[in-house]
């Protein structure tokens, strides 16, 4: 079976922004789709979020498993991916995420090091980045950057900000398009 894991970002909860609209339209397509409850999003710790993550891919292990991180939920994957012990994944969306420290020293331990891409391109096949072109809170050059570690596909979102509901994104198409894409 497919299923797509969706971890939300930075003070975000699962059924915020674009997720509930994502999870029904994957539903419509007969692909079970769970947006995880990471814990303290206003404190998040990376070894929780990767934890998380692990436990529910650890359940599904004969399963098909795509992810999609959003914002926070993108170093969250990436350091998922990164672990020994980390399931070979099908694909990963990953969207308005930083591949850098920033201002906020809360997600310090999400960022604090490089990330080691071999090992992550390693864990899983393919990778699609998608980031609005004028995003306040994470630069563009985060979203090519991790393109070109990757080698994933890169989609701008013209006028996207940081593409949550703070911006009005209750929908996200190009995320959809890129799951199904490779799902298929």
């Amino acid at each position: 079976m497919t299923k797509v894991f969706i971890i939300h970002g930075f003070e975000g909860s699962p059924n915020g922004g674009w997720r509930p609209w994502l999870m029904s339209e994957l539903d419509k397509q007969d692909v079970y789709a769970c947006a995880l409850s990471m814990a303290n999003p206003e404190n998040p710790v990376c070894a929780q979020w990767v934890e998380e993550i692990s436990r529910h891919v650890e359940r599904n292990k004969d399963d098909s498993i795509y992810l999609v991180g959003h914002s926070l939920g993108v170093p969250a994957i990436l350091r998922y991916l990164e672990n020994e012990q980390a399931k070979n994944i099908s694909g990963a969306v990953l969207v308005s995420g930083p591949s850098e420290k920033n201002q906020n020293r809360k997600i310090d331990s999400f960022l604090d090091k490089e990330f080691n891409f071999e090992k992550i391109k390693s864990h899983c096949k393919t990778f699609s980045i998608i980031h609005g072109d004028n995003d306040p809170n994470v630069p563009l050059e985060n979203a090519k950057f991790l393109t070109e570690k990757l080698n994933g596909g890169l989609t701008i979102v013209k006028n996207g900000g940081h593409l949550n509901g703070s911006a009005g994104w209750l929908s996200l198409p190009q995320c959809l398009e890129a799951l199904v894409k490779m799902i298929k």
